[in-house]
């Protein structure tokens, strides 16, 4: 009787963990199926919702694609050269991906504005050089504009390697995009300010927010044969400063400070004219930084 027991239970232990496993495969099977439905799904749905957004966005299609075929065989380079079908579940799986690099590149572009997107494979050099007119008008030097355009393109494309002239390539239509955004900004003064002097005084401190990606220039009046003292307080090591002479010297003077994480600077002003300060934020997070700039012994007297 005792061992008809010690029996019956190793039984129903043994038909208690066939029955667990058979449960198992069956929910892994029913998984695998869902799984596999919704990625046919997907792709099924996918070419008609990126075309509306596409339309919506104001992007042409013959741009856009192509620069996907370039993310997404950057990320799988064992796929290139080989054309994407949804014959089988693995090319409907590769078809998939190539969605999902197409939707997060979508998602970035529609951080820009609706003037920027439309134009999208069609800047060329011409608006550079227009650009370069309307800085000189706004007294500013292409380094600091370049400054406050690269700050939102790395953040929004952090893998891109710094450095490489892009212009003239898929990636330079999106940099230009985003510059056209950024001349917009300083002509409207949401990214530009002029600091003026208090009379009598012979220092200023500014505030301001910067979201990821975002940048300001400040503009200050400073006469030459000036002591010049700048201070940037912000709780951040990815809040930048660089400090550019005045525009129509640019040939002749190197950039004061350029791109550095710095709390103090100090140092002699060699001309008279329009000092730029400009601050960028490489941070995840929004940030409240208070600059303050100083000028000793000469102020312009508009100041």
């Amino acid at each position: 009787s005792q061992k008809f027991s010690i029996w019956s239970t190793i039984l129903l232990v043994l038909v208690t963990i066939f029955s667990m496993g058979g449960i198992g495969w069956i929910a892994g099977n029913f998984w695998l199926e869902y799984n596999s439905d919704q990625k046919d799904k997907i792709v099924n749905d996918k070419p008609k919702e990126l075309s509306d957004r596409l339309q919506k966005a104001g992007i042409e299609e013959s741009f856009f694609f192509p620069l996907v075929d370039d993310f997404f065989y950057a990320k799988y380079p064992q796929k290139k050269g080989q054309t994407l079908s949804d014959e089988t579940s693995e090319d409907k799986l590769w078809k998939w991906r190539w969605y999902e690099i197409a939707n997060q590149l979508l998602n970035k572009l529609e951080t820009l504005s609706l003037d920027a997107r439309r134009r999208l494979g069609n800047y060329s050099k011409d608006d550079i050089y227009r650009w370069k007119s309307q800085l000189s008008r706004l007294n500013i030097s292409s380094a600091a504009f370049n400054d406050l355009t690269d700050a939102k393109f790395f953040y929004l494309f952090s893998e891109q390697p710094r450095g490489k002239n892009i212009i003239g390539l898929p990636m330079g239509q999106i940099w230009q995009a985003i510059a056209t955004d950024t001349m917009k900004g300083l002509q409207s003064r949401k990214s530009l300010e002029e600091i003026r002097f208090t009379p009598g005084s012979f220092r200023e401190v500014v505030n301001g927010n910067l979201q990821p990606g975002e940048g300001k220039i400040y503009l200050a009046w400073i006469q030459a044969d000036q002591i010049l003292r700048v201070r940037l307080r912000v709780n951040s090591p990815e809040v930048f400063l660089s400090i550019y002479p005045p525009e129509k010297y640019r040939g002749r003077s190197r950039p004061l400070i350029e791109d550095r994480n710095i709390n103090l600077w100090r140092g002699k002003t060699l001309t008279s004219g329009y000092y730029q300060f400009v601050v960028v934020s490489n941070s995840e997070q929004p940030i409240e930084y208070f600059l303050g700039i100083g000028a000793r012994d000469r102020i312009n007297s508009r100041y």
